[in-house]
Formats: C-alpha cells, sequence, structure tokens
C-alpha cells in the first residue's frame, strides 16, 4: 500500500509535462497504428525518421497490404528486426483491409483483433486520436510504477494496468498514460535516473535514488 495519493502523481506530473503528446510523428489514425508497432525495440527518433518514405510509398492500409515484402524490408532496415517489422506491418494493413474495411477500429476489443496488436498499442491509438480513456503499459510505464513509484507490485503489463486502473481516477488515464510514457523516458531512466529534477522524489520509494 502506497503512502501517497494519485494527487500527488498527477500534480508532480503536470510539473514536469503539463501537455505531454506522443513523440511519433503521423497524420492519420493508419499511420498512428503503423508507427506504434515499429516502434517497438527502436526509438521513436528513428521509426520518424523512416516512416515518411514508408507512408509516401504506401499512403493507405490497402498500399501497405500489396507491398513487395522485399522493397518494405529495404525501407524499414534502419529500424532493426526489419524482416519481422514488415511481416507485421504488412499482415495488419492486409487485416484491416479484409475485417475492418480500412479502417482503424476504435474498441481495445477490435484492436487486439489485428495481428500482433497487444493492448499497449491499442491503448495508445485510444487515448492519443480517439481521446477514449485507456491506461498504456509500456517499458517505461513498467519500471515508474512497479520499481519506483511501486504503485503496483505485479509483474505482467495486464496485472499492472488494472492497478493503475483502480489507482487513478479514470478521467486521469489519457494524462498518466502519455505523461508517464515520457516521465520514464527522461527523468525515471533505467540508468542514472534525474532524481535532482523529479517532482516525484518525495514520494519515491526506489533505495537507489540519488539524495
Amino acid at each position: 500500500m502506497v503512502n501517497f495519493s494519485e494527487k500527488e502523481v498527477v500534480e508532480g506530473l503536470k510539473k514536469h509535462f503539463p501537455e505531454p503528446r506522443i513523440e511519433l510523428d503521423y497524420k492519420n489514425l493508419y499511420q498512428l497504428l503503423i508507427v506504434v508497432i515499429l516502434s517497438a525495440q527502436t526509438t521513436d527518433k528513428r521509426v520518424n525518421q523512416v516512416s515518411p518514405k514508408l507512408f509516401e510509398k504506401y499512403p493507405s492500409p490497402r498500399d501497405l497490404a500489396k507491398a513487395d515484402i522485399h522493397e518494405l524490408e529495404n525501407i524499414l532496415k534502419p529500424l532493426g528486426f526489419y524482416r519481422r517489422k514488415a511481416l507485421l506491418i504488412k499482415e495488419c494493413a492486409n487485416s484491416l483491409v479484409e475485417r475492418f474495411d480500412r479502417k482503424v477500429p476504435d474498441s481495445i476489443k477490435e484492436l487486439t483483433m489485428l495481428p500482433r496488436v497487444g493492448r499497449k498499442t491499442a491503448s495508445t491509438i485510444l487515448v492519443n486520436t480517439f481521446n477514449i480513456p485507456a491506461i498504456v503499459v509500456d517499458t517505461h510505464v513498467m519500471r515508474v510504477v512497479t520499481k519506483r513509484l511501486k504503485i503496483s507490485q505485479r509483474r505482467t503489463p495486464e496485472k499492472v494496468e488494472e492497478d493503475l486502473s483502480r489507482f487513478f481516477l479514470k478521467d486521469n488515464w489519457i494524462y498518466i498514460s502519455k505523461a508517464l510514457v515520457l516521465f520514464g523516458r527522461y527523468i525515471c531512466t533505467a540508468y542514472n535516473p534525474k532524481c535532482g529534477e523529479c517532482n516525484l522524489y518525495y514520494i519515491c520509494s526506489y533505495k537507489k535514488k540519488a539524495r
């Protein structure tokens, strides 16, 4: 049981990120879905370098579904794991065309019907484009809430999501989903966290935090 309130966490985060936004570049729902899939195991910056060429060549789900796999791999090569990612986004585009009439669905249930789209990706779509409350649990959020703030003691993203949904009011889900990712990326980093700059320092129970 933590000895601080939801309000303290939200207010501390807002001092760092009053209006957080996703750092992936996109122009529509289709593009966001694809860049979120591509962002696994690489940086948003690198995805943003590759995505303009990708969407210039494949501007719609139908175009991507019909893509030559070798040409697609060549575009994605700077990302690493490019062969697997080429297959993933091609399969996803094909499913958008065949099952959803080329439209990105607006529910976790339908989004997770798409190949390789899990709850994290689905929640990212919901909070960033549909303004639908959901909780994003990526590696940054897992570290912050389980090892640093210890809001959750559980080990799987699904269980951590359950704990966060109970700790935070639903009205704050969209905000904390965006802010916690950035907080973990830039302040509460895996190595050498910036404790001296942290507005949540006083409630943090991390034993190795800088003093």
